[in-house]
């Protein structure tokens, strides 16, 4: 064999030994390149130049025919969340004493695990950074599931604490009382707002500070919240209360003609809501008392009364025209 032919043959196998990824067109025709997934090869659109072959297949061994299948085969980790302070990334040590089959560790390795659960917690929190949003992100998790507050709310009150940390805003002002504004900020962000005096019931600060902080806190960040709508309140004293669908329509319908008329101006949302909702129960003929929507509003009974004949005047001034 001539040397021409050896060196043609060497710079043969470097081209197809070259990586399918320098590639940006074919080394014959110049034309564009495309990867096949199923024959595991890179191939010319122009020509059918095989320019890679036997590439590896970066997705799983196995196969899934259905979704629950796929669920049940898959072995990737939870997704990351803003809700817990190192994102879920770090590992957890089970609090059973009881290796992988179920059976119960000896005294020894029990104290072998509890060591390594102190030293895996000290990692955990390596700073004071850390142990701060460590405590104030399970304040916020503890205070929305009291409130029944959904993932989406849990989700965005981290994202806006760990705003608030990050831009120094928590000097001269407590954990709990930025946590308890971050909820209450988000709440009323995502359509489903809690009242004052609902959020000060499941805080562990006053309400003062809370109105004080969450002041503070949208303004420092610029964060867009909207007045709380007093239709969105409808629906869940509705339920608390066991009305039909009936009742709450009627309530929506009596609070957009209470914004027709600008009733609504300067209002309390939470009594706008309350009240509505009493007189919508007794357009519908489903009697329910003053004191128990006044109980699951957590509003008094004369703000009722009085949003009530106010609601009913903007009904019947608009029924006249």
């Amino acid at each position: 064999m001539s040397d021409t032919t050896i060196r043609t043959t060497e710079r043969d196998t470097d081209e197809r030994t070259e990586p399918a990824g320098e590639h940006l067109e074919c080394p014959e025709c110049g034309g564009s390149l495309k990867s096949d997934s199923g024959r595991g090869e890179t191939v010319c659109e122009e020509c059918g130049l095989v320019v890679e072959s036997d590439e590896i297949d970066p997705g799983p061994e196995w196969r899934a025919f259905d979704s629950a299948e796929k669920d049940e085969k898959s072995r990737v980790g939870a997704p990351t969340t803003k809700m817990m302070h190192d994102k879920g990334l770090s590992t957890n040590i089970g609090w059973q004493d009881k290796d992988a089959y179920g059976n119960s560790l000896s005294s020894r390795q029990r104290e072998k695990m509890q060591r390594l659960r102190t030293w895996n917690e000290r990692f955990r929190t390596r700073d004071s950074k850390e142990r701060n949003l460590k405590q104030a992100l399970g304040e916020i998790d503890r205070m929305a599931s009291a409130l029944g507050l959904p993932e989406n709310v849990r989700e965005t009150a981290s994202v806006i604490y760990r705003r608030a940390l990050d831009e120094d805003l928590l000097p001269g002002r407590s954990i709990e009382g930025v946590a308890t504004a971050s909820l209450y900020a988000s709440a009323r962000q995502a359509g489903t707002p809690r009242s004052l005096d609902e959020i000060d019931a499941v805080s562990r600060v006053d309400k003062d500070e809370v109105a004080r902080t969450y002041r503070y806190v949208v303004r420092e960040l610029g964060l867009e919240v909207q007045p709380a709508d007093p239709e969105s309140y409808v629906p869940r004293f509705a339920s608390d209360l066991d009305l039909s669908d009936e009742v709450e329509r009627r309530a929506r319908e009596l609070l957009q003609n209470a914004k027709e008329k600008g009733v609504h101006s300067g209002k309390s949302p939470v009594g706008l809501a309350a009240a509505s909702v009493y007189a919508a129960s007794l357009l519908a003929n489903e009697k329910v008392t003053q004191s128990d929507v006044s109980a699951v509003a957590n509003i008094s009974e004369v703000t009722i009364r009085n949003r009530y004949h106010e609601l009913l005047e903007a009904e019947e001034s608009i029924r006249t025209l």
